[in-house]
């Protein structure tokens, strides 16, 4: 094998593969992300199969607060911009910066998991709803609890990052690399994309 060849496969900073300009670890993130992605469909595959099929399918704008979650999901889109934001500072070795517009991704996410919360709680206690209480009910918590499980995996992620961050892992020295902050940005910026996606099928239409 040519030493051309040979860099083009072996990533010696990161102890592992390199595909090409993408780490192993994006590489891998991605594999990951395909196969959520084909979770998430599934449920929404699933979701329109059984609306489609019922002819008494409540209208979601009589139990949903769309004006709320509406806010919501703003709310998710400007964390998508946070995170772009902290990953451009990590680039420019800026580490106040960096610590800044991740913390904020981190609120916008625990902020979205209240915001969850509390619909949850309004929809059980006012509008009667549950897992078992019919089709349009079942499939809504099972895809919306879905989602906001990754949305907790995305936070706790990000405040591990954060961490890391606030120890100069992506800013302080040389060799300091924003490799791992934009593998989670991958996975945060996939979560706000699903939930576009959820809110525009479940809320919506």
């Amino acid at each position: 094998m040519s030493q051309a060849a040979e860099h083009a496969v072996v990533n010696t900073d990161e102890g592992g593969f390199d595909f090409g300009a993408a780490s192993s670890g994006k590489v891998g993130m991605w594999i990951f992300l395909l196969t959520d992605a084909m979770s998430f469909g599934g449920l929404l595959l699933g979701y329109g199969i059984l609306r489609s099929g019922s002819h008494n399918w409540p209208d979601p704008a009589t139990r949903l607060g769309i004006p709320f979650t509406a806010g919501m999901t703003f709310l998710l889109i400007c964390s998508s911009v946070t995170m772009v934001m902290a990953l451009a500072s990590a680039q420019e070795k800026n580490k106040k910066q960096l610590l800044l517009w991740l913390g904020l991704t981190i609120l916008g996410g625990v902020l979205f998991l209240c915001g969850q919360a509390k619909e949850y709680t309004e929809l059980i206690h006012e509008k009667g709803m549950g897992l078992s209480v019919d089709q349009m009910s079942s499939t809504f918590f099972l895809t919306t609890g879905f989602h906001g499980l990754h949305v907790f995996t995305g936070v706790t992620y990000l405040s591990i990052i954060w961490l890391q961050a606030l120890g100069g892992k992506f800013t302080d020295g040389p060799n300091a690399s924003p490799n791992h902050l934009e593998i989670a940005g991958l996975f945060w910026h996939f979560v706000d994309l699903v939930w576009i996606l959820v809110f525009t099928f479940i809320y919506l239409i």
